[in-house]
């Protein structure tokens, strides 16, 4: 049950649904918040490549720099403004 899983378990989850319907574009509000670093980097690196092999297009929000760095373009909000 949803319940039992863990945040990090439930996000991993979530990320999978979202896939297997093989959209065009994923909106991912955070999709590596609640995964221990390792975990991010994994999830980041199998979105990265269904990217490339696939063509589908991920709008990522985030507040990890690490994650936003390896992004192919960035648009950064300060205080509600494009910066």
């Amino acid at each position: 049950m949803p319940v039992q899983l863990s945040g990090g378990q439930q996000q991993r989850v979530a990320i999978v649904r979202a896939l297997m319907a093989r959209p065009r574009l994923v909106l991912a509000d955070e999709p590596t918040g609640n995964l221990d670093t390792q975990t991010a980097a994994d999830a980041f690196a199998l979105m990265r490549e269904i990217n490339r092999e696939d063509g589908v297009t991920f709008l990522l929000v985030t507040h990890d720099a690490r994650l936003a760095d390896t992004c192919d373009r960035q648009i950064r909000l300060v205080d509600g403004g494009l910066v």
